[in-house]
């Protein structure tokens, strides 16, 4: 017979089984290897000797050490399991770094010389020579560049004495010689602001959230731009603004010694209250706890006219303290007021013994200092009276006149009057009536996260004897009130593209400035 002819196999079927018999090859070769890792018949299990199954011996338990850094691993990093030099490296690498982190958490304790902490930035100068500075009822949601208070609203007031102070107040101009976006004063988010108390130039204050201070004097000449000013090219120079990280935690107060021009003193949450000497440019810690290790987070300070040597403070675990600072901080004394955290307080400006707290436990309170009665943790100033909110109260101001406006998140602005405080007697008990508020503003006090919390601030020493306050308005301006209530001005600007959530008064001047969480700041004049 002739031979079987092989059957055509055409190209496509044969690399058809050419991939059948590789991928079979592959599988093979992954279930041999398997098998040699997990045996298909498993040898079984020993039964346990009579040995064996006697009583366990009971073990002293094994100290727990403390948590190590973290290890990089080796092997990612190329190294061989008997490198003990390399691997004793990393090891080391890793605890620099957690040490580190925690060190950008740690106040800084002594004397800084202004020179060596500059924060760096195109914005920002290093060194001193930019500080000379003192020589030569319902509320709607935020609606930006929504107006709350108009021209209309000036015009249809019929007493004249506010119709001018309206028009005097509403007067004010957003600072020209350069544009908002142009003074960015801190390198993050604005927490504080003050002006210095000379009238002859504005010099402010800013602190931001990671303990970074700026300061701006407004007086600056713009200086000369080579060229023709109509070239679009032409690069404008930048103000002059000196920056410096004198604190390692959030700025979040700032206040002038009565006596001394050249000294600002600046609190923050790492625990510490400095003293910054203008002349000089050195920062010194003038407070912080006995223990390196303690957190104690201020939350703001203030100095009484009768005494510059004495500074208070209050703090976010509830406290208010008292520190002399010709001593030590460890004579400082501490009183537990609240388990809330305290947000604000003040002196009343003519009568110090009086402060005012804000806190989250939603009251304005007032106490008197020359009580303090109480041992141990129960003591404390004598209390004379609170209101409470229906939500957390943020802070509480005293005027000079006697009035007190707090801000809180139910949405309102409240003035107290006590135009008799001077005349109370020690430890006296308000009624409920003297602590009732005398006048409600609707204020959209909703700041949410990213914007710092809106706090009334009182013109210190008014020259027109009007006492009056200004705070951040969520539809970017900010508003200035009268003690009455009565809203003065709302102040706008071209430029301003964030909330003015800071807001303050120089103390004696009608100038205004503000703010915001990028760190820019807005000036009216």
């Amino acid at each position: 017979m002739p031979p079987k002819k092989e059957p055509v196999i055409s190209a496509f079927e044969r690399k058809r089984l050419e991939n059948i018999a590789n991928n079979n090859a592959i599988l093979s070769g992954i279930s041999s290897t398997a098998d040699k890792i997990i045996p298909k018949n498993p040898s079984p299990r020993k039964p346990r000797s009579k040995a064996a199954s006697a009583p366990r011996v009971k073990r002293e338990p094994v100290k727990q050490e403390s948590v190590r850094p973290t290890r990089r691993s080796g092997r990612l990093a190329g190294i061989g399991a008997d490198d003990e030099t390399l691997k004793r490296k990393l090891e080391v690498e890793a605890e620099a770094e957690n040490e580190k982190a925690k060190a950008k958490k740690m106040r800084v304790s002594g004397d800084l010389k202004l020179g060596d902490i500059g924060v760096e930035g195109r914005k920002w100068e290093n060194g001193v020579d930019g500080l000379s500075l003192l020589k030569g009822l319902s509320v709607r949601g935020a609606q930006p560049g929504v107006r709350t208070f108009t021209d209309d609203d000036v015009e249809a007031t019929t007493d004249k004495g506010l119709k001018d102070l309206r028009l005097r107040m509403g007067a004010l101009k957003l600072y020209e010689k350069w544009s908002v976006n142009d003074i960015k004063i801190t390198p993050q988010r604005i927490y504080s602001m003050a002006f210095h108390p000379t009238e002859d130039k504005p010099i402010i204050f800013a602190g931001d959230k990671e303990g970074a201070m700026g300061v701006f004097d407004a007086s600056q000449p713009v200086p000369e731009v080579p060229g023709d000013e109509d070239d679009e090219e032409v690069e404008y120079p930048d103000p002059v603004i000196s920056a410096f990280k004198t604190h390692s935690r959030t700025i979040t107060a700032f206040h002038f010694s009565p006596t001394d021009e050249n000294a600002v003193y600046s609190a923050s949450y790492d625990s510490s209250i400095r003293k910054l000497d203008l002349d000089k440019g050195v920062s010194t810690q003038v407070f912080a706890p006995a223990a390196a290790n303690d957190d104690l987070p201020i939350s703001a300070i203030d100095i009484p006219l009768s005494d510059p040597n004495m500074i208070l403070f209050s703090t976010l675990q509830g406290s208010l303290g008292r520190h002399d600072l010709r001593t030590k901080s460890a004579t400082a004394e501490v009183w537990h007021l609240t388990d809330h955290k305290i947000g604000g307080f003040s002196l009343h400006p003519k009568h110090p013994h009086l402060v005012t707290t804000a806190s989250l436990d939603r009251t304005m309170k007032i106490w008197d200092l020359r009580k303090v009665k109480g041992s141990g943790d129960l003591r404390r100033p004598a209390l004379l009276g609170e209101h409470e909110s229906r939500l957390s109260v943020s802070h509480a101001s005293w005027s000079a006149g006697g009035h007190i406006a707090t801000s809180s998140y139910d949405d309102r602005i409240k003035i107290y009057e006590f135009p008799d405080a001077g005349d109370w007697s020690v430890g006296v008990d308000l009624t409920e009536k003297q602590m009732t508020p005398a006048h409600q503003i609707a204020h959209n006090n909703q700041t949410g996260r990213w914007v710092t919390i809106l706090k009334p601030q009182w013109q210190r020493n008014p020259r027109d004897g009007l006492h009056k306050f200004v705070i951040g308005n969520m539809n970017r301006f900010v508003d200035v009130f009268a003690a009455n209530g009565e809203q003065l001005a709302q102040l706008d600007g071209e430029g301003i593209t964030a909330v003015p959530a800071v807001a303050h008064f120089h103390p004696t001047m009608d100038w205004v400035s503000g703010g915001t969480a990028s760190g820019k700041l807005c000036l009216w004049m």
